[in-house]
């Protein structure tokens, strides 16, 4: 079925009964030529893109929860594209040019919006760096614009401008940025994936991979052997425990990244903000709650949950933004496990085993990146090359000596 107005008049005069599911709900076959292991946002998209894209029909995605139940459901919905180094900004631009006919090309609405992000700043070097962020953004022709402190205090003077230790100075724009609804990105690649044939298999744990003479032949799961010619790996912050099934140690940690919203308020906070003097990030939900998260938990974990001392330090990094935040009251937190790699910058990647591929290391980037992730995997996956747009995140960067150090931290995962 596609939804258009039409049929949304149709049904409301048939008592809306002729609606029909999003998606199929397939036994797995004995063999496919794609699995895609993790229904997530990046899952569903490769599934969705080598289908339609590509031409590849006779594909499975294996996810062992519920479609969407890991990090797509779990995050803080922010869509941006401002970036630095040469190995991310081109790539985040290619998904945010993918975002803008995201609703169009899957006949669904993801909630995009395009409401802008000001990262903030507090001293001269924060400027001088933020100038050099813009510069990079323009050279890839990626519309940045430098805000002076007089300008925010007109759009945002909720701030704490004359916080004695961080005052805010300034702050860059990305006008193009925003949020998008996360669980309906996860709908409607799920949707789309299905209406090219994909069979999305839920509640179906892969627990182990069989090879022979060094090629994948399937995988072991909860529901019995499932054979495939290619094995895609997207699996999130659960990819070391998967890898691990095929012999992979690989250079990532698991960790657990908190996100928090609060009871819903009138529209105040028109943009996207992050905090400069840390790693706090807000905006408004169109249900009116405050989403915002901060660092991630200083621990590996796999736990879907989050210590008590992140949320104060989170706490107080907002109300030092904004004051105003100590007389709101949090609804819920959640968490997701963030898979963060040795440079802070992803991986879309062949590995050793010739028909195993890898998806992983997405940190604090992964829902953003989810359109041209599964577009990239897809054509890597489909074609057996990089696409253009990723060739800078092989795996053996790290052998080669190539990492992609957007935040500058080194090879310390949980710092970046």
């Amino acid at each position: 079925m596609r939804y258009s107005a039409l049929a949304l008049i149709k049904q409301a005069f048939q008592g809306n009964r002729g609606w029909t599911p999003a998606w199929r709900e397939p036994q797995p076959k004995a063999h496919y030529d794609v699995i895609i292991v993790g229904g997530g946002g990046h899952g569903l998209a490769t599934a969705y893109y080598l289908a339609k894209e590509f031409g590849v029909k006779n594909i499975a995605v294996l996810e062992k929860g519920y479609l969407g139940s890991g990090n797509v459901g779990r995050n803080t919905t922010i869509v941006r594209s401002n970036y630095l180094l040469p190995g991310n900004e081109p790539f985040y631009e290619f998904s945010l040019k993918l975002w803008e006919g995201l609703e169009q090309d899957l006949n669904y609405n993801v909630m995009l919006s395009q409401r802008g992000i000001i990262n903030l700043f507090h001293n001269d070097a924060d400027r001088d760096a933020h100038i050099r962020r813009g510069n990079a953004m323009w050279m890839e022709g990626v519309p940045a614009e430098l805000l002076d402190r007089e300008t925010l205090k007109k759009m945002m003077p909720f701030l704490n401008f004359d916080h004695a230790r961080f005052p805010i100075m300034g702050g860059l724009l990305q006008k193009r940025a925003g949020t998008a609804r996360h669980d309906a990105v996860a709908w409607g690649f799920a949707r789309g994936a299905d209406r090219h044939g994909v069979d999305l298999i839920q509640h179906c744990e892969v627990t182990g991979i069989r090879r022979e003479n060094g090629v994948v032949m399937g995988v072991e799961t909860s529901r019995g052997f499932i054979g495939c010619g290619k094995l895609g790996l997207a699996a999130a912050g659960n990819t070391s425990v998967v890898g691990q099934m095929a012999g992979l140690k690989l250079p990532i940690e698991s960790h657990v990244l908190q996100a928090f919203v609060t009871e819903g308020l009138k529209p105040c906070i028109d943009h996207v903000i992050t905090y400069g003097a840390g790693h706090f990030y807000i905006s408004q939900s169109d249900k009116g709650g405050l989403v915002f998260g901060a660092e991630i938990d200083g621990y590996s974990s796999y736990a879907q949950r989050g210590n008590l001392a992140t949320v104060e330090h989170v706490m107080e990094e907002g109300v030092t933004m904004i004051p105003g935040l100590s007389r709101v009251r949090v609804l819920r937190s959640w968490a997701g496990v963030m898979d963060m790699s040795m440079d802070g910058s992803p991986i879309i990647s062949r590995t050793d085993i010739d028909n195993l591929y890898l998806n992983c290391g997405w940190c604090y980037g992964g829902f953003k990146a989810t359109p041209a992730s599964g577009f990239c995997f897809a054509h890597l996956i489909a074609k057996g090359e990089t696409h253009p747009a990723a060739r800078f995140l092989r795996l053996d960067r790290f052998e080669r000596g190539y990492p992609i150090d957007e935040h500058g931290a080194g090879p310390q995962p949980n710092l970046h």
